[in-house]
């Protein structure tokens, strides 16, 4: 009894932790850059540097690490100009990309501001 009762709260923690690995995929410097520019954008206050690390936080829960690069480059990609980038304005794929991206930030703004 004892044994099987170990082994539980072995596995229920290996599960938990997965779980926190996998919500907290994001590089700590791709969280900070993030809560950089959101305040950049709207303002330099204690108030604002939780309201946009809430915002990071609830974009990572959405979307994996490797998607939200692939979506950030994407929209970085869209404001060059030029006939390369043209392929980062057109296609399904990439407009499905920025469409996920874009109501994980959505969900993130309702959430947290």
């Amino acid at each position: 009894m004892t044994r099987t009762a170990l082994l539980c709260a072995a596995f229920v923690s290996w599960a938990g932790s997965v779980d926190a690995q996998a919500v907290n995929d994001y590089p700590t410097n791709a969280r900070a850059d993030y809560v950089f520019v959101c305040m950049a954008t709207n303002g330099q206050t204690r108030d604002m540097l939780d309201k946009c690390s809430c915002a990071i936080d609830q974009i990572a829960s959405i979307l994996s690490y490797d998607d939200y690069v692939r979506a950030e480059t994407v929209l970085r990609m869209r404001q060059t100009s030029g006939e390369r980038a043209g392929v980062f304005r057109q296609g399904l794929q990439v407009n499905d990309m920025v469409a996920t991206y874009r109501r994980a930030e959505a969900e993130a703004e309702i959430l947290c501001f």
